[in-house]
């Protein structure tokens, strides 16, 4: 299967008063194009460092980030911003909508950057699919903490992404609400084809993903594939 994700020997270190502090050391991985992959690990891991190394909303020290065929290293920062916004998802813990827009507005933002045609149109196709076409006017702080991350769902999609990244997705859920949402979110992947990796803490929606990479104070601990 092709790669759409190829980390080689990256390393990141932040600066702590007068140490260095590395928070992660010589990580290499693969990630095939269409499957589903999770990164695992406690607090202070370095999980979201890495997702932001992978995603070229951060720089390594060393190493390089290979991401739908471009070499991170190799792109400035508005060719970096161009790719995410053709090629990348993301959805987070605190769903990161903006309190000014209603929930359709929310959704199409990524299709108005892109100058899509019609974009209303595709962006209450994906609300209706998460539930919520009877709440596309509703802002925000309207809405529930479920239905603002099924909101985020429907706006990750919106692009039709190669790669989908969701940071602790659930974090900021109850788990009833949570399994909803994650339902929904490999249900939403299977149908689009996309790659989806998921950081979390959870073993549990871990073992649902067919790849799981476990860190441990910035390094692999394993990296083994599932029965999923």
């Amino acid at each position: 299967m092709p790669k759409i994700l190829k980390i080689h020997k990256l390393t990141k270190n932040y600066s702590s008063g007068s140490k260095k502090l590395t928070v992660l050391n010589d990580i290499s991985f693969d990630v095939e194009k269409g499957s589903t992959f999770s990164i695992v690990g406690p607090s202070g891991s370095g999980k979201t460092t890495l997702l932001g190394l992978c995603a070229g909303l951060d720089q390594p020290d060393s190493g390089t980030v290979e991401l739908c065929g471009q070499n991170l290293q190799n792109l400035n920062e508005d060719q970096r911003a161009q790719l995410r916004n053709k090629e990348v998802g993301f959805i987070f813990q605190d769903f990161q909508l903006l309190p000014t827009l209603t929930a359709l507005e929310n959704v199409i933002v990524p299709l108005e950057l892109q100058g899509a045609k019609n974009p209303a149109k595709h962006g209450m196709e994906l609300l209706d699919k998460v539930g919520l076409a009877d709440r596309f006017h509703h802002y925000p702080s309207q809405l529930s903490g479920g239905e603002q991350q099924r909101v985020a769902l429907a706006r990750a999609f919106s692009n039709s992404p190669s790669i989908l990244f969701a940071d602790e997705p659930t974090g900021n859920l109850d788990e009833a609400t949570g399994e909803k949402v994650i339902q929904l979110l490999f249900e939403l992947n299977k149908e689009a084809g996309t790659t989806l990796i998921i950081i979390s803490h959870d073993l549990d929606l871990a073992n649902r993903t067919q790849q799981i990479l476990r860190l441990k104070g910035g390094r692999i601990l394993t990296n083994e594939r599932t029965t999923s």
